[in-house]
């Protein structure tokens, strides 16, 4: 194992802790006392609710609460709230869906929360929950996106006219207009941004307790940062001082976005917990999840490319349809509307974009950010439209992108949507990406194909990412006794590395073997603020404070290493590597003293009450800039016109994450972006039946996740192209492979069908999809 130095490939430190099954998830804690909540979900998807007779089921053995929404309400507890203020193209605000921890009136949408019943075993509120009578009067149902907001159908709340809950835009409308009515050639394109269910290994999870001496929660769940949770908790549901509550976030196995938000099962438990006066645990079965969990993507977009005669792109309109489900999630709007218009202009020199957004609610789960949050969909959007226009005028597709990227020289370079990329070398990465996947020898492999009767094709997809979130980060420093430094963060990791990434910055700032580096993180009463982890923000932002404590740390050790070497301060010099690892010493002698060494003298000092200065740390730095991670994608694809199979032959990406501090973490995070594109664009299916608005790819046997036999051996080939607006040079890596791939494998789709006369398909091309356009064809 690497003692100093980054840019090293150093296996993830974390990884023996949790594949000997060490790791401690929410489901594993329990706690003296505990009771068992199990919820009582909606059947349907749209429903009033008459009434709700609970008495038979509180009368059970075992059981200590059955709550109802009104229950909710007549205990005085607020929202579960949508975060995201809008203002409409008439400036008018967006349209609010209150919900509550358990449905009051009404219910909107199959797995919508009704009854929450606790008892001291699971089973025993599973039997209670079969004795709560609740007497719906069904009503019609809208489940499909494309025809939700047309009039007369069914409407799910009243402050949203045609199910329409915000008319957004951003962009010059009246510039794209004038461009596109000088344009010598205009593509459009309708593409369906198909919904995902998240699926993480781990399913969400909580277990809250309530000291009733301090009036205080604590509330352990698998979260993507501590502090939003406790923050909306406080403040929108129990109308109490952020101090009455504790989160405790321990080892989470993914989240993908889905895990960021405060859900209601948290709150119920904090509810129950505190009317129960006992610790009350929920845990979320595999189905449940499939109805309660926050949902990704669930886009119907229109595109338009304007063109001058020399296929130079002039603007680009767009109009996105985007599905909210039955009520609004706490980032919901952020994520068509801020999120994912930022990167429409992509690597290209677009002179004008008008992007409309419109937020449409439907009787499904609640649509929220999933890896990568806005920012694929309308890559995937660019991306299709470039190569139907390609098509549509007979431009070299590698040409018609080529002659539109802007070039490095150009950099900063502000975007028609006001985004400012800090670097960028678009050209080169293309170059090494049609290298490396020997695009130029195509042709022979496409033959030889032909020759086993199937059908191959190469698509590729260049992407641009905008990272965001908190603009700034917190990190602190202990040395411990028992010789360990303690690196306590604000981020949190669901399996992306971070121990490993924070440990090799510390280990590499102040000259200590990794292997003496501890990285604590996901309580907050421990760590007191935090940006989590959302929107490939970690390495950057708090990588960032990293440096700025170990600078202070490094000030600090100089002022003690002064008390203990007897010299002046300023004297004193670092070295942070070196045989014995970092070192104070003495300028211009060999007296000298190792941090840890001289982080215990100290501390042992300070017990004997002596003056001594301590090298712990804690700063919080400002990150004021997103990055703007970017890459190439080539997919080759062959299908069976048989039985409308598609393999992914071959999959290639060169990636520009700027300055790669762990290859072989990034290669990772990369493979799995991959991994779960690849499963969106012809896999993943989320199907609900247009009568009844049932899910009916409600669990793992209809909804196909891809397995590593339907994945190709990613080759991944870094270009590092320093960031300019962070001190690590670093661009966040970790949404980056699923941005690139759906468009990446549907071009090649396509390519691989044109000559069949497929010029389009939609997302995801299963079998049956590729098999039935081939048969109309």
């Amino acid at each position: 194992m690497a003692k100093f130095g980054l840019s090293q490939p150093v296996r993830r430190i974390e990884d023996p802790r949790l594949l000997k099954g060490n790791g401690r998830y929410t489901d594993d804690i329990s706690v003296p006392g505990q009771l068992h909540g199990i919820l009582l979900r909606s059947p349907h998807a749209h429903a009033r609710i008459l009434s709700i007779d609970t008495a038979a089921a509180s009368a059970m053995p075992g059981v200590h609460a059955v709550l109802t929404g009104q229950d909710w309400l007549d205990e005085g507890l607020g929202e579960i709230p949508c975060a995201i203020p809008l203002k409409n193209r008439d400036g008018t605000p967006r349209a609010n869906t209150p919900r509550y921890g358990l449905a009051v009136g009404r219910v909107r949408h199959v797995g919508d929360p009704v009854v929450f019943i606790v008892a001291e075993s699971v089973q025993a509120a599973r039997d209670a929950a079969e004795a709560v009578a609740v007497d719906y009067d069904v009503l019609p149902s809208a489940t499909d996106l494309g025809t939700a907001l047309e009039p007369g159908k069914p409407q799910l709340w009243d402050e949203a006219p045609n199910n329409t809950c915000f008319d957004w835009a951003a962009g010059d409308k009246d510039k794209t207009d004038a461009l596109f009515a000088q344009a010598a050639h205009v593509t459009k394109l309708t593409v369906v941004n198909n919904r995902i269910v998240v699926n993480s290994l781990e399913g969400r999870a909580a277990l809250a307790e309530y000291d009733v001496a301090q009036q205080k929660f604590t509330l352990y769940a698998g979260t993507q940062g501590s502090w939003l949770v406790k923050d909306l908790l406080a403040k929108s549901v129990f109308y109490l001082p952020p101090e009455k509550f504790r989160v405790v976030t321990p080892d989470v196995g993914g989240g993908f976005g889905m895990k960021l938000y405060l859900y209601g099962e948290y709150a119920l438990c904090c509810w129950a917990a505190r009317k129960t006066g006992r610790p009350v645990k929920w845990t979320s079965e595999r189905m449940e999840a499939f109805q309660s969990d926050t949902q990704g993507r669930a886009n119907l977009t229109t595109g338009e490319l304007a063109m001058d005669k020399d296929g130079r792109f002039l603007a680009l309109r767009t109009r996105n349809l985007a599905d909210m489900g039955g009520y609004l999630s706490t980032f919901a709007p952020f994520i068509p509307c801020g999120a994912g218009t930022k990167v429409l202009a992509s690597v290209y020199g677009f002179q004008a974009i008008y992007a409309n957004v419109l937020g449409i609610l439907t009787n499904t789960v609640p649509v929220d950010a999933y890896r990568g949050a806005g920012r694929p969909e309308s890559n995937y959007l660019v991306e299709r439209l470039i190569d139907a226009a390609a098509r549509e005028t007979g431009i070299d597709r590698v040409e018609l992108r080529r002659r539109n990227m802007v070039p490095a020289s150009a950099m900063p370079h502000l975007t028609p949507v006001g985004q400012r990329y800090d670097s960028g070398e678009f050209a080169q990465v293309l170059d090494k990406a049609l290298a490396k996947s020997d695009w130029a020898g195509f042709p022979a492999r496409r033959a030889e194909a032909a020759s086993r009767g199937k059908k191959r094709g190469i698509g590729m997809a260049y992407y641009l990412e905008a990272t965001g979130g908190d603009p700034s980060e917190r990190a602190e420093m202990r040395f411990a006794a028992d010789g360990f430094v303690e690196v306590l963060v604000g981020t949190q990791s669901t399996g992306q590395g971070h121990e490993t990434a924070y440990a090799m910055i510390t280990g590499h700032q102040l000259g200590i073997p990794i292997e003496k580096i501890r990285v604590l993180q996901g309580d907050s009463d421990e760590i007191p603020t935090g940006g989590g982890t959302g929107g490939a923000r970690s390495l950057y932002s708090e990588g960032t404070a990293l440096l700025a404590t170990a600078t202070t740390v490094i000030e600090k050790g100089k002022q003690a290493a002064s008390e203990v070497l007897e010299a002046a301060a300023a004297d004193i010099e670092f070295v942070p590597a070196g045989e014995g690892g970092g070192r104070f010493g003495i300028a211009g002698t060999d007296r000298a003293i190792g941090i840890l060494e001289l982080a215990a003298a100290q501390r042992a000092r300070a017990a004997r009450g002596e003056t001594a200065t301590l090298l712990d740390a804690a700063e919080v730095a400002e990150v004021p800039f997103g990055t703007y991670p970017n890459g190439c994608h080539i997919a080759e694809v062959e299908v069976d016109p048989e039985t409308g199979h598609t393999e992914i032959a071959r999959y290639i990406v060169v990636d520009d994450v700027g300055h790669a501090l762990n290859p072989l973490i990034v290669r990772g995070q990369v493979h799995g972006g991959v991994a779960q594109g690849i499963g969106q664009a012809v896999m993943e299916r989320t199907a609900y039946d247009s009568e009844t608005g049932q899910l009916i790819s409600a669990s793992l046997n209809d909804y196909a996740l891809p397995r590593a036999a339907d994945l190709p051996d990613i080759e991944v080939e870094l270009v590092e192209i320093p960031c300019e607006t962070n001190p690590l040079g670093v661009k966040g890596a970790g949404e980056a492979g699923a941005v690139g791939s759906p468009p990446a494998i549907m071009n090649a789709l396509v390519d691989a069908l044109t000559s069949s006369g497929i010029t389009h398909l939609d997302m995801p091309a299963t079998p049956e999809v590729v098999w039935k356009a081939l048969r109309a064809a």
